[in-house]
């Protein structure tokens, strides 16, 4: 699989991104009636056109399969086919998301469970419930932000070592012993 940045945004590459937009939606926006779906459809086109960063993914074939639209920090849009479901590839354009754009926020839609259990095990939160989309349909979206990640592992460097600072801080006051020697065994517990 290949993920690409798409400043070129031919008319071909638009079709082949609307036929993922489209098997994607109709596997997972249960909610929506088909015409609903042929109504919305009418502006996708112009979306992938006007959307600051495009972001596809590839299959072997190098045939577009996935994509995301980002403004700024925003995922605006993220579409797997409905064929590739399941298999590592939202996962994977969305942390290419995180690292090169720094996305930390989104909206999904309240009636698509998946996509939101799957935002959240992402390490993002809802913030903000909405009764309407932005379109004032009556489809609740749900605001999310990315958590940060707080991990007190080993290889969070920072962290360990304030940790480690506050350790020898207050060693340091319950000691009975002198300061050197505090120092001497803080250094061998690291």
């Amino acid at each position: 699989m290949k993920i690409t940045e798409v400043k070129d945004r031919t008319t071909p590459l638009i079709e082949q991104l609307l036929k993922v937009w489209e098997s994607s939606v109709k596997a997972t926006h249960l909610f929506l009636s088909e015409i609903e779906i042929e109504n919305i459809k009418k502006y996708v086109p112009q979306a992938l056109k006007e959307i600051p960063y495009l972001i596809i993914i590839e299959n072997e074939n190098q045939i577009p399969v996935g994509f995301m639209g980002i403004v700024e920090q925003h995922l605006e849009m993220l579409f797997i086919s409905h064929e590739e479901r399941d298999k590592g590839l939202g996962k994977k354009l969305l942390e290419y998301g995180i690292e090169k754009y720094s996305i930390n926020d989104l909206a999904v839609n309240e009636q698509n469970p998946l996509a939101k259990g799957f935002y959240e095990h992402m390490g993002f939160e809802v913030y903000k419930r909405t009764e309407y989309d932005e379109q004032d349909n009556p489809y609740p979206l749900l605001y999310e932000k990315r958590l940060i990640n707080c991990s007190l592992s080993a290889s969070n460097i920072p962290w360990k070592y304030f940790l480690h600072g506050i350790y020898f801080f207050i060693t340091f006051l319950n000691s009975t012993t002198t300061c050197p020697d505090n120092i001497q065994k803080y250094l061998n517990q690291i």
